[in-house]
């Protein structure tokens, strides 16, 4: 084991003893006492409001002074003066495993399923901080399904980290986007299971992932950008195909993504029964009717793309995937505005490493949303996409108190939400650097 890896799994070891001993039993009552809280419902802000919570769940939202008269003795009060406080956010278009900030197509091929996982570890912790409690991994590579080690291990209390569901492999055509053996032809890696060249092998695949244990199948319905060969205007997997997994995936109760950047592959996967579009990048007007009319969801992650066109090579990327993100990138404003305009459902979704969580509101916001619609997207919409709607994405009764807190007025200012200083996860406070005061209520 290198000395750089030894000294990180000691600093995991030193943060899994802190969570142990300290972090996973939520105070019994809490008042929260913020300066605003925003109903993300309606993007009324609210003042002179509270939020009581018991356990890990919100007891009720109310005004301040009633709710102090209801809080026990035995309640803790934190005070948020200067804060305006809202849902944790929801990242529908997440992947953990790995150094994120390592874009070089061969990384997975150098990193053993353990050391991923570690980093994904790592990485939930970025997800939390920057105000994330919920999220979706859009899939992996890893044959070991570390990503669902991670998911079960945060729903067991081993580990912090954001709540999770989870896709397994990518479920590709032999030399389609996800096919992870970039080798040449003498050298090549044994087939992986994720590869499916006929509908019998497609639905071999989506048993194999629900066999251990994904929440959603990831379909690459058509050529990506973060590959060094295939063609994003390309459609891979069949409609036959994709409606096939839709079938399976479907009768055990599981859901369906499909990523998909041309317009032929986005209208197949539609067509198909998938349960969500992953980037629609080239979304024409037939294509967003379809899926308006079908309501099928988009999760569209317009900030990774612009990034990648910008940093260019300097984060592992290839010349050719440099390449691929700048031609694909001419097309991604006017898609857009063509979901909006068709009243596509759409949930948030950054397809980036943790540090431009919060980038894709904006971009979102330049697209054509108002800064209410972007943040609907992580709270509400994506709650809805994810089948957590009767437990997160807004501040109601009964729901999970994950709740976070910025300094600003995010409906004024959507880059506010870089600026995140609070943090609760199920009663439990993650981050606190706001200043607020925690105190007896009496």
């Amino acid at each position: 084991m290198s000395r750089a890896l030894s000294q990180f799994c000691f600093l995991i070891a030193c943060s899994l003893t802190a969570w142990a001993q300290s972090a996973p039993v939520p105070a019994a009552i809490i008042l929260l006492k913020p300066a605003r809280i925003i109903d993300v419902r309606t993007g009324r802000l609210l003042t002179g409001q509270a939020i009581l919570i018991e356990g890990e769940r919100i007891k009720e939202v109310g005004p301040a002074s009633a709710l102090t008269q209801h809080a026990t003795a035995r309640a803790v009060v934190i005070d948020l003066p200067t804060s305006t406080v809202l849902p944790g956010l929801i990242d529908c278009h997440a992947h953990l495993l790995g150094n994120l900030r390592n874009l070089s197509p061969v990384q997975p091929l150098r990193i053993s399923s353990a050391q991923g996982t570690l980093w994904g570890f790592h990485n939930l912790q970025e997800w939390l901080a920057h105000g994330f409690t919920a999220l979706r991994d859009a899939g992996e590579s890893d044959t070991g399904y570390g990503q669902l080690a991670l998911r079960d291990s945060i729903d067991s209390g081993l580990i912090p980290g954001p709540r999770m569901v989870s896709a397994g492999n990518y479920i590709s055509v032999t030399g389609g986007h996800g096919d992870a053996d970039l080798l040449a032809p003498d050298q090549a890696l044994a087939a992986r299971p994720n590869l499916a060249d006929s509908t019998e092998q497609v639905a071999v695949a989506v048993r194999h992932d629900i066999k251990y244990g994904a929440d959603w199948i990831k379909l690459m319905a058509t050529g990506g950008v973060q590959d060094v060969f295939s063609d994003f205007n390309t459609q891979e997997l069949s409609e036959e195909q994709m409606a096939k997994a839709v079938e399976v995936a479907h009768r055990a109760r599981k859901h369906v993504m499909a990523h998909a950047e041309g317009a032929d592959g986005i209208k197949a996967a539609v067509r198909a029964g998938v349960d969500s579009i992953e980037h629609g990048t080239m979304l024409d007007d037939e294509g967003a009717a379809l899926m308006a009319k079908r309501g099928t969801w988009l999760v569209p992650t317009l900030e990774t793309f612009q990034h990648g066109a910008a940093v260019g090579t300097s984060t592992g990327q290839e010349e050719i995937e440099v390449a691929k993100t700048k031609a694909i990138l001419k097309y991604q404003k006017a898609a857009f505005q063509r979901a909006l305009a068709n009243h596509v459902k759409i949930a948030f979704g950054v397809d980036d490493n943790p540090d431009f969580l919060a980038k894709e509101f904006p971009a979102l916001v330049a697209g054509g949303m108002s800064p209410l619609q972007a943040l609907q997207s992580a709270t509400i919409h994506a709650a809805e996409l994810l089948g957590m709607s009767d437990q997160a994405g807004s501040l109601e009764p009964g729901k999970y108190a994950d709740i976070i807190a910025v300094g600003g007025d995010p409906l004024t200012d959507i880059t506010i939400l870089e600026k995140v200083v609070f943090v609760m996860k199920g009663g439990v406070v993650m981050k606190n650097i706001s200043g607020g005061l925690r105190r007896e209520v009496r």
